[in-house]
């Protein structure tokens, strides 16, 4: 095992399929998408998403914090608590200050801002809320989840788009790996249940339409697919320089082994349709994790079922790795939640390799004839798997990999 490699101790995951771990994990198994009608949404073109279920969040939070804070930074809390509970750590006891926070925030509290800004266009600016500021700017995210738990460390917010929390992990891996910091909660978080953002990226074209069958509307790969769901969630990781771990006694639950960004510099929301800057992305992690391509067993796509994405992302793996190991597409059922994605799609490949067992992609039923990639659909797959990637892309051309190794 290489001195750069960090140890991944804990996860946290609130999102559509599952409050919790535990529960995300066995809803994956099942493969059963969470897209359906969202009244948030009504009369639009797409009146449907992917939404964590109701909870309570004044029990969970307390009813002052609960009010203060903005969704996106409550899943940032609740699933960062869920991790470092998961790790044995105790707040009350860590050194603070050797304890940071990165996390990868994209859509924020777009909701928030609708809200407000009528009144003031209504000329009740008597009315505007003084929390309005401190709920709806990204780093609130890092934060809130800093105060909850006093980490006094690093608290930083990465917004590279949609490969936001893969970049946080990255980010995270090099302040331990300069000894900054003992401990790192590192992740995402994001809602985009918005009106406002679902009108956007729907002009953008980039939002299936699908109302009759919302659960089928998230298809990656597939050859009827016609756009991307919307999504909403939050997955942290607890990583931990290696010594600390063994320090504590804890047995990690897997290593992040290296990591990897690259631009594509080519269109500000087209990916590079030959793939080129999430090739070279892989490739700078797999090169930072010290592995060769033929060492990898997995990949947890980007897949986001959109017209462009999908045959630029097969393009990449194919050229990174030629005949690609099997792929799993977890938008496909929990929809794409944006900044939290990266983080939640590596917590599940950690989940992937303690288990040796491979998620399927949902509403895979007639693969695009373009896209060579090798699919797990329809039941879970039995894998022998010792390194696995999960990849990340985004508007301007933003590409993130982090590389995860068994224990």
């Amino acid at each position: 095992m290489s001195g750069r490699t960090v140890a991944v101790t804990g996860l946290g995951l609130v999102t559509p399929a599952g409050f919790g771990t535990a529960a995300t994990w066995q809803h994956f198994l099942g493969g059963e998408p969470t897209a359906r009608p969202d009244l948030t949404l009504a009369g639009l073109n797409a009146d449907f998403c992917c939404t964590v279920d109701p909870y309570d969040a004044p029990g969970l939070l307390g009813g002052r914090l609960a009010r203060r804070l903005d969704p996106f930074a409550q899943l940032a809390v609740l699933a960062a608590r869920e991790a470092v509970d998961d790790a044995r750590l105790d707040p009350a006891g860590w050194d603070g200050a050797r304890v940071g926070v990165v996390l990868g925030v994209s859509a924020t509290s777009v909701t928030t801002h609708q809200v407000e800004y009528a009144r003031l266009e209504q000329g009740r600016a008597d009315r505007i809320s003084p929390l309005m500021l401190p709920r709806s700017i990204p780093n609130m995210a890092a934060g809130e989840v800093s105060l909850d738990l006093g980490a006094l460390g690093p608290s930083l917010v990465v917004s590279t788009a949609c490969a936001s929390g893969t970049s946080a992990l990255g980010l995270a891996c090099d302040l331990l790996r300069a000894g900054t910091c003992d401990l790192v909660l590192a992740g995402g978080a994001d809602s985009g249940r918005s009106r406002m953002v679902a009108t956007a990226f729907d002009r953008l074209g980039a939002l299936s339409r699908r109302r009759h069958d919302p659960a089928g509307a998230s298809r990656p790969f597939d050859a009827d697919r016609d756009g991307f769901v919307l999504g909403e969630g939050a997955g942290v990781l607890v990583l931990e320089r290696v010594e600390h771990a063994r320090a504590r006694g804890v047995r990690p639950r897997a290593y992040l082994a290296g990591h990897g960004s690259a631009a594509d510099a080519y269109h500000f929301t087209a990916p590079h349709p030959d793939g080129d800057g999430l090739a070279r992305a892989l490739d700078t992690a797999l090169a930072d994790a010290g592995l060769a391509p033929y060492e990898i067993g997995h990949v947890n796509a980007h897949g986001t079922g959109t017209a462009l994405n999908d045959p630029a992302e097969a393009a990449a793996l194919r050229q990174v790795f030629h005949r690609p190991p099997p792929v799993t597409a977890n938008k496909s059922v929990i929809g794409h939640t944006m900044g939290a994605a990266g983080a939640i799609e590596a917590a599940l490949t950690v989940l992937t390799l303690q288990h040796q067992l491979i998620p399927p992609t949902a509403n895979l039923d007639r693969m695009d004839e373009a896209i060579d990639l090798d699919v797990v659909t329809k039941a879970p797959r039995p894998v022998a798997l010792q390194a696995a990637v999960s990849v990340s892309s985004g508007f301007g051309g933003q590409n993130a990999v982090v590389v995860l190794t068994a224990v």
